[in-house]
């Protein structure tokens, strides 16, 4: 099972992570976080053993959080990439896109990250709020 979902900011990004940290009825393979200048965008592929209520719990806390997401070519491909085994920092340079984590969600990469950019910024954009 694969879920492709945008959310608005990092705020709402952090709360899935957070989920599926905890979440030990999701038999997790592995997730994408991407960051785009108007918000983020998140890749969940759940084992196909995950339980059908689990299942279905997930995907209705994924619908409070956020909208099911139709990506454009350039963002598939990157989001295949890493799926296939390239490298984040060779999709990012191929694709201009700004992987955040991929694999086991890390809830210390997107934090990282966010601080990285609004420091370099000398404020917080919406989208890392």
């Amino acid at each position: 099972m694969e879920y492709i979902y945008y959310l608005t900011n990092a705020s709402l990004t952090l709360r899935v992570v957070e989920r599926l940290l905890c979440a030990t009825q999701l038999p997790l393979e592995f997730t994408t976080v991407i960051h785009q200048i108007n918000g983020w965008i998140v890749k969940v592929k759940l084992h196909e053993s995950v339980s059908q209520q689990a299942q279905m719990n997930f995907l209705a806390f994924l619908n409070e959080v956020g909208t099911a997401y139709e990506p454009g070519i350039r963002v598939r491909m990157a989001l295949w990439g890493l799926e296939m085994g390239q490298s984040a920092v060779d999709v990012m340079r191929r694709y201009q896109i700004a992987v955040v984590s991929h694999g086991k969600p890390d809830r210390c990469e997107i934090e990282e990250f966010r601080e990285q950019f609004v420091t370099g910024l000398g404020y917080c954009p919406e989208t890392l709020a």
